[in-house]
């Protein structure tokens, strides 16, 4: 009796072991990623906010509900990526992303470029950057990859020169030669359109520029080429990069719906990367 009562539950654990087991790989990459059958998305508010709104819409089409965080800054969206706050962000470029993961022994991987944001020069005071006075203010972002590229745009626009070879890793420390003894002041990349005001000029990033009223084709004074290196790319935690969920979002976002959508949307002032 002991024997069949023995044989009969280790029946029943074999049954619901292999019942645990059964699920296909698809179903069980969309339980380890989705939270409440949830894509959360965290982006910047602004252009990349407006873009994959148009994304959720087709979504919803084809079945994959999706949640958009925005935050204000340049941190958060990978801090809380790599917590496990959001399941992916669209918001930094290919420097910024590489050397925070670096600062920050960050475990997150690329999984697809998004659009280019040129970064542009803009001023009240001025329609072109030669006008700009000795001693003139000038701002640009304080965190160090975003710094570095502002640097390169002053350099393109003629206005000081930087060492040779450092790039977007050039800080103000890094200027041999700089003319007009401009003053170049380090700020929150966000708040730079606010502070336009009490500037001579400074370097804007598009999504801030756009949210801001700026009109990057037109308010510029000065803009990067269209082949800059600073593409955006789509973020997402190393362990979810084979989620089929990830590549559903990846293709509907590098769609022609959303090109389209972005071409109409920002006449030229962001390139799509496919």
């Amino acid at each position: 009796m002991k024997k069949l009562l023995f044989t009969a539950l280790l029946i029943l654990v074999l049954t619901a072991l292999a019942a645990c087991g059964g699920k296909d790989k698809s179903e069980e990459a969309t339980e380890s990623l989705l939270s409440d059958g949830v894509l959360t998305v965290g982006v910047t508010a602004g252009p990349h906010e407006e873009i994959v709104e148009k994304v959720k819409e087709l979504a919803a089409k084809d079945g994959l509900e999706i949640k958009i965080q925005p935050f204000s800054d340049y941190v958060m969206p990978n801090v809380a990526l790599a917590e496990s706050e959001i399941d992916m962000n669209i918001f930094q470029t290919i420097p910024f992303f590489e050397q925070m993961k670096k600062d920050r022994n960050l475990d997150l991987v690329s999984v697809g470029e998004t659009v280019t944001f040129p970064m542009g020069i803009y001023s009240n005071e001025v329609k072109d950057v030669s006008e700009l006075p000795e001693g003139a203010k000038i701002g640009l972002p304080n965190d160090p990859t975003q710094g570095g590229r502002a640097l390169m745009l002053f350099e393109s626009a003629g206005m000081i020169t930087i060492e040779e070879g450092l790039d977007s890793n050039a800080t103000v420390n890094d200027i041999v030669d700089n003319p007009k003894q401009f003053q170049f002041i380090e700020l929150d990349a966000a708040q730079i359109p606010r502070q336009l005001i009490e500037l001579d000029a400074a370097a804007i990033n598009t999504n801030f520029a756009i949210d801001a009223g700026l009109s990057p084709a037109e308010d510029s004074i000065f803009i990067e080429p269209k082949d800059s290196p600073f593409v955006n790319i789509i973020a997402v935690r190393a362990e979810s990069k084979d989620d089929e969920v990830i590549q559903q979002f990846v293709d509907l976002y590098r769609s022609e719906e959303v090109k389209q959508f972005i071409e109409e949307r920002f006449d030229g002032s962001l390139i799509p990367s496919w």
